[in-house]
């Protein structure tokens, strides 16, 4: 039955992509430089300039090494955000399996963290950032951070434990989401429970397991108990941010 799951999960992925790749139209007008991407982003992002934080420039760098060719090809941003969470669903579907598989999870899971960033910086290269798009995009990532959770669970971590993780990292990006609707702007602070956290934590925890299956439980229990930890630092650490941003 995981072996099952596992491949209709691929097979679902492979499709969307190729459908993604199939309606994919070049743009009008060239693509721009890295420089230029970063100026378009700042603008989109509340004037928060990238260069300020060695962790944003390297994260928006290597989004747009990767969104580049996508972007000459024209491919839809709302479709590659979509492609995360059959990439997400794949992760999910290999923990369920087991044994080795996990392995092969660890690739989607990564690719669906990586497509979180190149899917948005498409839309900023072709310049079909909207409204919708943002919105479909935080979704969409809320949606895929408790699947990664889910992946640790189906390994063998306490269901309360994945659930308390899931819910913080929920908290975490409610309250910069409120903060901004609050008029606080663009929160630039950088906490250690963001998405690359989540991101490597998950990966790590299948990989772990796919490792060592015998030992799967006890090592998707103390990835998900080491992401909570950070989790909540990270939720401390923006609220303090915020409280002084609003006050």
């Amino acid at each position: 039955m995981g072996a099952l799951l596992v491949t209709l999960a691929v097979a679902g992925t492979v499709m969307h992509l190729a459908f993604t790749w199939g309606l994919a139209r070049p743009p009008a007008s060239p693509v721009p430089d890295r420089a230029a991407y970063f100026a378009r982003w700042s603008a989109l992002h509340g004037g928060y300039d990238p260069a300020d934080n060695v962790w944003v420039r390297g994260w928006l760098s290597v989004a747009y090494a990767l969104a580049r060719p996508l972007a000459r090809r024209g491919v839809h941003p709302d479709l590659l955000t979509g492609a995360t969470v059959w990439l997400a669903l794949v992760a999910l579907a290999t923990a369920e399996a087991g044994g080795r598989w996990p392995l092969l999870g660890v690739v989607a899971l990564v690719a669906s963290g990586l497509g979180d960033a190149v899917d948005g910086a498409v839309a900023t290269l072709t310049e079909r950032a909207t409204r919708w798009g943002y919105v479909l995009d935080s979704l969409i990532d809320r949606v895929t951070d408790v699947l990664f959770v889910a992946a640790l669970w189906r390994l063998g971590a306490p269901l309360e434990l994945a659930a308390a993780s899931a819910v913080i990292a929920l908290l975490l990006d409610y309250l910069r989401a409120r903060a901004s609707n609050a008029g606080a702007g663009e929160i630039g602070t950088i906490t250690v429970g963001e998405r690359a956290t989540r991101v490597i934590l998950a990966a790590l925890g299948l990989l772990a397991a796919g490792v060592a299956p015998a030992a799967a439980a006890s090592l998707a229990t103390a990835s998900v108990a080491v992401l909570s930890v950070l989790l909540l630092a990270g939720l401390v650490h923006l609220l303090v941010a915020v409280h002084g941003r609003v006050r």
